[in-house]
Formats: structure tokens, C-alpha cells, sequence
């Protein structure tokens, strides 16, 4: 067998053992408080892919239970060199977190437009004069990460965190929401109380154009329902072209897959702002979950899982507010090393202060 081949056989094999490894992190998710551990931590790591953010968790926690690190929660996690960039190197003996990373190719075309005549570059290869060029996505391969835990040398920067008192709402969230769905050409309403929306804490109506919040619970609540909203319209409105067909049509058939999906989004955003949402969000997933039929709770979770992040994560990505981090050191570029160590003002929303409306 050829150096070559050996080396093909043996990538395969590493991926297949990703492969199982993560379909066995993902099968651990049967209940809400499993839902929300594993939303939050994608949170906190949400400049890693949902897939390498689970077998990061399942690494490091097992490495923990062995002794081998001191947390059960890994705090940044980086590659190799990136590490040594940082001015910190990797303990001896330490073990690095298998993930999947990209493989990417560069494609040509003289006539862009159309999708046959895109032909791969070789390495090195230049275009022909007047060729469009593209990265394009054509597999994955193992790489390893390790935890900040599993290093030493100089100190990390810490970030700032959000800091939030009892029954606060993280400063600046609620606005940056309230634009986001006012945005998407949707009235925010205030009522008073659940009775004027019949016992909701806060509907969206997709034939007006209306998503309403009751105001007489505290501001954290206030502003995840706001979130759980949000995401609702980014999701659930009709005709959205961004959704897929078959997932389209699971949220229109059954509700319990759209609650799952929108309150998972309220809790990553929460998450994200250090704010906890167990004690409303660990039930109301769990049930609605387990309403569904014909799926198993956690086959509703793990087939919500991937929208649910990237919902949350373009929510994120336009907010003006404090966040925890996202797993990247602080200082560290991953779009320009990573590749050396392979791997519009939106309009405002309606404010607090705003006039309170309904009975």
C-alpha cells in the first residue's frame, strides 16, 4: 500500500469516527434540559459550524470526567498554531478535539452564469484571461483544536461580559430586536396584560403584520419573548424563500416544531447576552417537542437543530450589544490563520417608552 493511499484510508477513518462520534453526541438530546445545555454551549461557541460545536463538547467533557482538563466547559478552543501565534503552546501530553474542518477548491468559469461550465483548478493553476473564479466547498477532512485549558504561556485577554440583576434585560437587546422585526416590515404592539392577546405572552400574527408583547411581566422576559417572536418571523412567515420545502412544510403542518424552533432561537440569544431562560425554556420545549407526532423529541431537536443556530446567529451578528464570547481567543484572526495552519442602519423599533396599547 502507497504512502498516499495509507494516508486516504487513514483520514477516512478519522472522519468516520467523527461522523459516529457526533451522531452520538447529537442522539443524546431526548430532553428540554439537554436542548438547552446543548443551545446554550452553541452559543458560546457560535463561530464554530453546530456539528464541531457538539464534538468540542463531547471531547472536552469527556477529557474532564479523565482528569485531563479542569472545567467540564471548555472556554476557547483553537488550533495548534494559532495557539503559538497567541504566544501560548500546548502542554505536553495534552490531546486535541477532532473536528471537521473544509476542504475547498478553486473553480473557473468564462461563462459564470452557467453552472456546467465551472471547471476545477489545479493547485497553482491560474485562470484563463477573462475567467470568473470561486471557492467552492468539496468535502471535509480531520483537523484538532484544544482548549485554552490544555495550554500555557502567556495570558488571555479577558473580554467584558454582560451583567445582568434580577429580572433585567441585557442593555440595548431589546431594541436591537424591536429593529430587526420592524425591519422585516412587521408593527410592534405593547399591551397590558396577557388578556388582550388571549393569554399569550406574545403572538405574531402573519396576516397583519403584527407580533404583540404583554408588559406586565419583568424586562427579561419581556425581551426573550421578543426574541422567541423574532424568530417566528424570520422562520415561520409564509412564502419565505430562505426556508427548505420539507422544513417549510414540518413547521406549517405541526406547531410543536415551530415553538421548538423559536424558543430554542430566544434561548441562544439569551445565552449569547448571559441571560438564563431555564426555567421557562426547559419546559416549553419538552412539551412541545413531545407533541409532535410521529417524531421522537429528539428527533424534533436534532432536525430544528442547524436552523435554529443560524437563525440565532444572523440575529446576533446585527446587534449593537454586549455578548459573551464566541470561542475564539481574543486576538486571534482564524479567517487569515487559519488558513496558514489548516483550517445598513436598520430602522428604529418601538421603544420602551413608547405608549402602551390593548385593554
Amino acid at each position: 500500500m502507497t504512502t498516499h493511499v495509507r494516508g486516504r484510508t487513514a483520514r477516512e477513518e478519522k472522519l468516520a469516527a467523527l461522523h459516529d462520534q457526533l451522531t452520538h453526541a447529537v442522539t443524546a438530546l431526548v430532553t428540554g434540559e439537554d436542548w438547552k445545555r446543548a443551545l446554550t454551549f452553541a452559543a458560546q461557541f457560535r463561530s464554530r459550524s453546530l456539528n464541531n460545536t457538539m464534538l468540542i463538547h463531547a471531547q472536552h467533557y469527556a477529557a474532564h470526567t479523565e482528569g485531563r482538563v479542569p472545567d467540564p466547559t471548555p472556554t476557547y478552543v483553537a488550533g495548534f498554531h494559532q495557539w503559538l501565534s497567541l504566544g501560548r503552546h500546548v502542554m505536553k501530553g495534552q490531546q486535541g478535539y477532532g473536528i471537521l474542518a473544509p476542504v475547498t477548491a478553486r473553480f473557473a468559469s468564462a461563462t459564470p452564469a452557467d453552472a456546467g461550465s465551472w471547471h476545477r483548478l489545479g493547485r497553482g493553476e491560474r485562470p484563463g484571461a477573462g475567467e470568473s473564479v470561486k471557492s467552492k466547498l468539496i468535502g471535509l477532512k480531520p483537523t484538532h483544536v484544544w482548549d485554552v485549558s490544555q495550554t500555557a504561556g502567556d495570558p488571555v485577554p479577558v473580554l467584558p461580559r454582560p451583567v445582568l440583576l434580577q429580572g433585567q434585560a441585557p442593555a440595548g437587546l431589546w431594541d436591537g430586536l424591536a429593529d430587526q422585526i420592524t425591519a422585516r416590515g412587521y408593527e410592534l404592539r405593547l399591551v397590558s396584560s396577557a388578556t388582550a392577546i388571549g393569554g399569550a405572552n406574545g403572538p405574531t400574527d402573519f396576516l397583519t403584520r403584527e407580533v404583540s408583547i404583554r408588559m406586565d411581566i419583568d424586562d427579561a422576559a419581556q425581551t426573550k419573548t421578543l426574541a422567541h417572536e423574532l424568530g417566528h418571523v424570520l422562520l415561520h412567515a409564509p412564502r419565505d424563500r430562505t426556508l427548505d420545502a420539507e422544513a417549510a412544510a414540518d413547521a406549517t403542518l405541526h406547531r410543536g416544531i415551530a415553538e421548538v424552533e423559536a424558543e430554542s432561537v430566544a434561548l441562544m440569544v439569551g445565552a449569547a447576552h448571559g441571560l438564563d431562560t431555564t426555567s421557562y425554556t426547559v419546559p416549553y420545549v419538552s412539551t412541545w417537542a413531545a407533541s409532535v407526532p410521529n417524531k421522537t423529541p429528539a428527533e424534533v431537536v436534532q432536525s430544528t437543530a442547524e436552523r435554529v443556530r443560524s437563525t440565532a446567529i444572523g440575529i446576533l451578528d446585527r446587534l449593537d450589544t454586549t455578548q459573551v464570547g464566541d470561542g475564539t481567543p481574543p486576538g486571534l484572526d482564524r479567517d487569515t490563520l487559519g488558513r496558514r495552519s489548516a483550517a445598513p442602519t436598520l430602522p428604529s423599533g418601538v421603544r420602551r417608552g413608547d405608549p402602551v396599547l390593548g385593554s
